[in-house]
This record gives C-alpha cells, structure tokens and sequence, in this order.
C-alpha cells in the first residue's frame, strides 16, 4: 500500500537528508510533504528545540531554505511546503514567490504565538485558499514549565476556539489540525486545560468531532504524540472516528518511528479506508503529486 507521510521537517530529531531517506525506505514511505516552522527564536523552547532542530541566522526554527535543499535533492520523494510568520509585513509576498519560483504545494507550519484569528493571518489563510494551498496549524494551550525564563508556557495560535472562528472565516481554505491542543478535544470533557496529552476513554462532545462534522474544509493529520495518543485512547472510538472522517484523515509523522502505522494496521479498518488515509488524501488534496 503506498504510503505518504503529510508531516515531517528536513533536519529533524538528528535526521539529515541520507538518514531521512534511509528511514522513508525502512518504512516503505513513497514521499513525505516537508513543512517549515519559521517561528522567531524567542517563541519557542531553546533548551528543548536545539537538541532537534537546526535553528538558521535568524533564529527560525526550521526554515524554508532547509526544505527546499531537500526537495531539490529529491524532487521525487518531497513535496514542498512553507508558512511565513504571517504577522511580517513581506509574507504574503514571500508565499506568493515560493509558489511561483519553487512549486510550493502546502503552507505549513503555522506554529506561532498569535491568536489564529489575527487579521493577518487571515489574509494570509485566504491567499493560500485562493492558490490552493492547504494550511498545516499547530494548536497547543500552555502547559506550566516550571521556569520564569525563557517562557512560563509554551502556547500556539490561542486554543481551539481561534483556531475555529479562522476555519469559519476562511471557508474557502482548507486547514489541516494538528498538535495537542486540537486532538485533546477528540473527547468532550476537560483534559485540554490539564495536561497536553490527555488519555483515558473518548467521551461524547468532543470539539474536534463538532468541528470535523460541521466544516467541510477542516482536514487532520495524524502525526506527532498527539495524534497518538488521542487515537490510542479508546480504540473502539477510534474505529468509528477514523471511518467517518475516512476522507479527510492524513497519515504523518512528524517523527520517524512507525507508531503510528502500527495502530492504523491494528485496527481493523476497511482496506479503502486505510488506502484513503496512507495517500489517497494526500494525493487529492494536493492532485499533482
């Protein structure tokens, strides 16, 4: 079964690009969408990011130029993705080259502190609805680290309720939910507000299921512990979940282990369903790939 990987960075978690093949192979993943995270270096976690992550000159946690080395070295198996901070005045100027100039086909990461209904990232959000760029979001309330400095939490784009009034406000861009604070609404009760990744069964309400239901141009990736854990929690849930939203559902990573495939293979979807969630999405969100 082909399988495409819709969440993952080029220098990441100690993976240069012959390692990052090496394991694409190990895993019999055809192709992965490779996303920038251009966040500036006072929003996010230095002590923790540096040991992942390759920050550029400017501080930006996994910039643009890094993918594209990548897709450039293996037009083949990557395809392009780029999100600048939306809040720079050349933004949209920068996208708009990227796509002309470089084939962008995503816009991603968006893994900010801002709220997600700021009016610039709006702007940005429609432009890329209007080229046809999906936006990859990363959702997260700020969990307590204990420290003053560098940050007492780390929180991006405002909880699921901003991330909800942007999806309503861009209906003709499609978004792409991500990270904790959008699976830890996968049950309707209160984990989101104590802890990042909540655990025990899926109880009915759940905002991410609502939403899900209610706008058709609302994807999820399936990457990263979040994901995980909001799929390994109820498994009987998860079946029911992952068949209703068959057509929306995206196979990533953002890591390179297998976890992730282990659970999809172990839950008794239908074979179409599995297909739909490996790469047939991702091959009609993005038709040329």
């Amino acid at each position: 079964m082909e399988i495409i990987d819709a969440h993952n960075h080029p220098d990441w978690h100690g993976h240069d690009l012959g390692r990052f093949l090496a394991n694409m192979d190990a895993y019999g993943i055809r192709q992965t969408w490779l996303l920038s995270w251009e966040a500036p270096a006072d929003e996010y976690d230095p002590p923790v990011y540096n040991r992942v992550m390759m920050p550029d000159s400017r501080g930006y946690a996994v910039p643009f130029e890094a993918c594209l080395r990548y897709a450039q070295a293996a037009p083949d198996r990557f395809v392009l993705g780029y999100a600048p901070d939306p809040r720079r005045p050349e933004a949209i100027d920068r996208l708009a080259a990227a796509i002309d100039i470089y084939g962008v086909k995503l816009c991603g990461e968006i893994k900010l502190r801002m709220m997600y209904d700021n009016p610039d990232a709006l702007r940005l959000f429609r432009f890329a609805g209007e080229k046809g760029l999906p936006v990859t979001v990363h959702v997260e309330y700020g969990v307590e680290t204990g420290r003053a400095y560098p940050r007492p939490d780390w929180w991006y784009g405002g909880g699921i309720d901003a991330f909800e009034r942007a999806v309503i406000a861009c209906p003709n861009t499609v978004f792409i939910g991500h990270a904790p604070g959008f699976w830890a609404h996968i049950s309707g009760d209160d984990g989101f507000a104590r802890e990042t990744y909540p655990k025990g069964p899926v109880l009915p309400g759940g905002k991410t299921v609502e939403m899900l239901r209610r706008y058709p141009n609302l994807w999820a990736d399936l990457s990263a512990g979040s994901a995980f854990t909001a799929l390994s929690r109820d498994v009987e849930f998860s079946q029911e979940f992952l068949t209703e939203f068959q057509d929306r559902m995206l196979y990533g990573r953002d890591y390179f282990d297998n976890r992730m495939q282990e659970l999809l293979d172990s839950l008794g979807l239908a074979e179409d369903v599995l297909a739909k969630i490996y790469a047939g999405n991702a091959r009609r969100l993005i038709n040329d790939i």
